[in-house]
């Protein structure tokens, strides 16, 4: 049984956690800022976003959010084809409806949509059927529909995943500056020497 559950974890290691999709799009090399520190105090690096997003998922996380049983809150979901593993927020399996709850949305940015996209593929491989997807903004109570992703959207969320796979912090990339002063990271980049709005 030892062994079992030590071959599951070698290959669990190699898939992509889908909470850093969105990560990777804002910093690429932030992925990296974060398995060095992870595992550290977060208060060398998290800011009020990140509190208030842990805060705004703390009922999912203890799964107290829901009683009904038709709701399905925090579960473990992975797609072997894609390659990613991570949570959900919100399943509603009388609408079929997939939802991500943030505490502030106004914008939906990319990396967003490939999280939603990454979780409806791997709810669909492991049976559930999926007719919505949604964002709920916490903080003003609005909801942002998002399309069901067509063919041509998997293939380029497969096309996203293969580049965050290549990626090699080692290497020079394009550094900017606009998003560095909203990284929670910049204090501790040895890629700027800009300091945040957090600080």
């Amino acid at each position: 049984m030892v062994g079992i559950c030590t071959k599951l974890q070698t290959v669990m290691d190699d898939y992509i956690p889908i909470s850093e999709l969105n990560d990777f799009i804002f910093c690429p090399y932030s992925i990296y800022l974060h398995n060095v520190y992870a595992g550290g105090s977060e208060d060398l690096f998290h800011a009020t976003p990140q509190t208030l997003g842990k805060a705004a998922h703390a009922s999912i996380d203890e799964k107290n959010y829901s009683s009904l049983k038709d709701e399905i809150t925090g579960l473990a979901v992975y797609s072997e084809e894609l390659g990613v593993l991570g949570k959900i927020d919100l399943y509603k399996g009388k609408e079929k409806l997939l939802k991500e709850r943030k505490y502030l949305l106004e914008t939906i940015y990319r990396g967003q949509i490939y999280q939603l996209w990454a979780q409806y593929f791997c709810m669909k491989e492991m049976g559930y059927e999926v007719d919505r997807l949604e964002f709920h903004s916490l903080s003003t109570n609005r909801t942002f529909p998002i399309d069901i992703p067509t063919n041509k959207d998997k293939a380029e969320l497969l096309g996203f995943i293969d580049q965050f796979k290549k990626f090699d912090p080692s290497q020079t990339f394009q550094v900017n500056s606009n998003k560095c002063l909203h990284c929670i990271y910049c204090n501790l980049c040895d890629k700027t020497d800009s300091e945040n709005v957090y600080s």
